[in-house]
């Protein structure tokens, strides 16, 4: 396993724990630093330059020369930057990997005020790091409200409140025109399209990342906006594979996107690529879409296709609890009633239950009357179901009861 960017392997969504200080670089690794040895796996911290795919090698930038049976490209992505005037600067930066949260470290202390662009769950990871070192942060949101142009506006709403409360200058439809030298080659200011400029010593690139993909980009390796790959990880040269944010299927899996850059795809295609490589080939099938996330101290879960709007042909149900930091927002087929997705906000749910209901086109009545069943709230948290299903009913005329709580898995066989 080769890798620049650190020696041992890393949770990366745990970045944001080291800088805030609830966690110390050792204690992001999954695995202990003897694991690796022990599974007779070679890691060696170096940056590839070049790969030769003829001669089966690669090139590091320490003068070292690999040679390779089958290669395997996980080349993860960065920050996307859309030709800004001075996004090149110093203290402009994304937040993706090691060296990212050195360069914020390094800057922080010399920073009181710092602007995030774009919209997505890495700028709030962002800010949140930053208002924990006492930084002022403004955000800029190129919508009508956060993150609009994935979550319904209800959901969008509930969360631009939240970040508000959190003391956050969310500024709503702003883009970023121009990031202004100070004089030493660093960011001092931004100037928006509206020709507003907001004095800054910090500029968060957040609006969204693309496959790093530099590497290969001009070689006989075939790429559009990422690597190409087959249902099987298989690139168009033989023997060479890719996985994981950088990787673009050339036909999608049914129902899912030609690049999935979350976490949890990347562990199943690194996963199901292992079968393939140990002689047992098989396809990607990652099943229903789910993700989750955590908004300052909101958490966010969805299964299955809640889009920002409804589709033809679908129904809705959304709930919000009156203090206004817990919701669910259930979607089904208008005419067959089979439940096609959950966004969650405030209260988790079992990811299992979930995955099968969706699998085996549960209807939405099912999913709704074992509600308590699929809360994974711990014990002494508050439950709502009862309020959410008498909710539920009157808005869909419908009469589902309530199931009282039973062991889950149950529910897996049924």
């Amino acid at each position: 396993m080769i890798s620049g960017e650190s020696t041992h392997f890393f949770s990366r969504t745990a970045l944001m724990y080291v800088y805030m200080g609830h966690m110390r670089w050792n204690d992001i690794k999954p695995y202990e630093d003897w694991f690796w040895a022990k599974n007779r796996i070679q890691l060696v911290e170096d940056w590839v330059i070049s790969i030769d795919y003829t001669n089966k090698s690669i090139t590091t930038r320490s003068g070292k020369t690999l040679q390779y049976d089958k290669l395997v490209l996980a080349l993860g992505s960065k920050p996307n930057k859309f030709g800004w005037p001075g996004q090149d600067l110093k203290a402009v930066q994304g937040l993706y990997s090691r060296q990212d949260l050195e360069m914020l470290e390094a800057v922080s202390p010399l920073v009181r005020e710092a602007v995030i662009v774009g919209g997505g769950l890495i700028g709030i990871e962002l800010a949140e790091m930053l208002l924990s070192r006492g930084i002022k942060v403004t955000f800029l949101v190129r919508e009508k409200q956060f993150w609009s142009n994935v979550l319904p506006i209800q959901e969008a709403q509930l969360i631009s409140k939240h970040i508000l409360k959190h003391h956050v200058d969310l500024r709503f439809e702003n883009e970023l025109a121009e990031i202004v030298d100070d004089g030493t080659g660093s960011a001092g200011a931004i100037i928006t399209k509206s020709g507003e400029r907001i004095p800054c010593q910090f500029v968060g690139l957040t609006a969204g990342v693309s496959p790093n993909i530099d590497l290969v980009r001009n070689s006989e390796l075939e790429t559009k906006n990422g690597i190409l790959i087959n249902t099987f990880f298989e690139t168009s040269i033989p023997n060479v594979y890719s996985i994981g944010d950088c990787a673009q299927f050339r036909e999608p899996v049914a129902g899912r996107r030609a690049l999935e850059q979350v976490w949890y795809t990347g562990r199943i295609m690194g996963e199901t690529l292992a079968q393939t490589l140990c002689g047992n080939r098989q396809a990607y099938n990652p099943g229903p879409w789910f993700n989750s996330a955590k908004f300052f101290d909101i958490e966010y879960q969805t299964y299955g296709n809640v889009g920002a709007s409804l589709a033809a042909g679908e129904a809705e149900f959304y709930w919000e609890h009156a203090a206004g930091e817990k919701c669910i927002h259930l979607v089904w087929d208008k005419d067959s009633g089979i439940f096609k997705g959950i966004n969650t906000f405030g209260i988790r749910m079992r990811h299992e239950l979930f995955d099968a209901w969706l699998r085996k086109k549960a209807l939405v009545e099912e999913v709704v009357k074992h509600l308590r069943s699929a809360n994974f709230d711990p014990e002494f948290y508050a439950h709502f179901e009862p309020e959410i299903i008498a909710a539920f009913n009157r808005a869909s005329g419908k009469n589902v009861q309530l199931k009282p709580k039973t062991w889950w898995k149950n529910l897996l066989n049924t």
